[in-house]
Order: structure tokens, then C-alpha cells, then sequence
């Protein structure tokens, strides 16, 4: 008895809630679906989104979301920790430059090491080789590059970490400070 007052009530307000009667449509509506317009389809899709809650700002698109409200006062003096913030929830790419006396398969090895080590601490970083000895992680909340940084620039295959045109360098730097060309991207 319960069960179908319920379906009863639930159909009801299915009905009853219509946007508009059938003899109401618009003139584009009443086209055959195969000859909509891109303005057709684009007015459908706002009908259809019409009665949509927003999205939560951490659901939105990265270029759609609001920008991080930064309090100078509570920084101080440091410009990394500036940084940091304006950049958390931002996707972020870092450079890292490994020692060249390894091979393009030892430096992949050593990169991914780094990479598992990072995740294990709760750091997401994804890798990309983009020559013999250089690799990018990308983070996808900005503000994780510098603790990622701090660990990398400690191990001694780490020639340095570039983040945002800043470079840091890391203990197998002055072995190859004189022998190497500066490459430009």
C-alpha cells in the first residue's frame, strides 16, 4: 500500500514538473534533431544545464577556478613560501637534471625511484623524460613542488630542480659545472 502511494506521489510530481506544455516549444525545438544548428545545440545544452547546481570550486576546471586569497602578513620574507601559496591547486612542472655520467636507462631508473618515493609521501608527481639526463615532474597542486624540490636537491645524483625559473642546485653540481652547454627551451 505504501509502495505504490509512494510511485503514485513520485509520478505525479514527474508530470507536474514540465518545464513547458508540448504546444509551447520553440521554433528551433520543433526541428528534426539531424538538422540542429551549433546555436540549436548550444541552447539545448543551456535548457539542459538550466536546473543544475553549480560546481564546488575544487570540482571546476583549473582556468575556471578562484584564485587562492594570499595574506602577505603571514608569509614574511620568504618568497618561496609566496610562491608556494600562489601556486597552490595549480598545476605546476618542474625541471630535475640528473648527473650525466649515468645512461638515458640508468637516469630513467633513477627519476622513477625519485618519483615512487615522492608518491610514498604523499606527493603526486607524474615524469616525463625530455633528454639523457633531464626529466619533468609535474604536480598537479603547484604548492607540492617545494617539498618535492627539498627532497630531490638531497640526493646526490641531483645535478638541480628548476621551478618557476629559479634554479636550485643539488650535490652532483660542481662536477659538471664546466662541461656543460646551457640549452634554451
Amino acid at each position: 500500500m505504501i509502495r505504490s502511494l509512494f510511485l503514485t506521489i513520485l509520478v505525479l510530481v514527474a508530470v507536474t514538473a514540465k518545464k513547458s506544455a508540448p504546444g509551447e516549444k520553440p521554433s528551433w525545438a520543433k526541428k528534426d534533431i539531424r538538422f540542429y544548428s551549433e546555436a540549436d545545440m548550444e541552447r539545448l545544452l543551456d535548457q539542459w544545464e538550466e536546473d543544475e547546481e553549480p560546481l564546488p570550486s575544487d570540482e571546476l576546471p583549473e582556468h575556471l577556478r578562484p584564485p587562492v586569497q594570499i595574506d602577505p602578513t603571514l608569509i614574511g620574507n620568504d618568497p618561496d613560501a609566496l610562491l608556494k601559496l600562489s601556486k597552490k591547486g595549480k598545476t605546476l612542472m618542474t625541471f630535475v637534471k640528473v648527473s650525466p655520467k649515468y645512461s638515458k636507462d640508468e637516469v630513467e631508473k633513477i627519476t622513477k625511484l625519485w618519483q615512487s618515493s615522492l608518491w610514498n609521501n604523499h606527493i603526486q608527481a607524474e615524469r616525463f623524460m625530455v633528454d639523457n639526463n633531464r626529466a619533468i615532474f609535474m604536480y598537479k597542486d603547484g604548492s607540492q613542488a617545494w617539498e618535492a624540490k627539498d627532497f630531490i636537491i638531497q640526493q646526490e645524483d641531483c645535478v638541480d630542480v628548476t621551478i618557476e625559473n629559479q634554479v636550485y642546485k643539488g650535490p652532483a653540481n660542481p662536477f659538471v659545472e664546466g662541461n656543460v652547454e646551457k640549452v634554451e627551451l
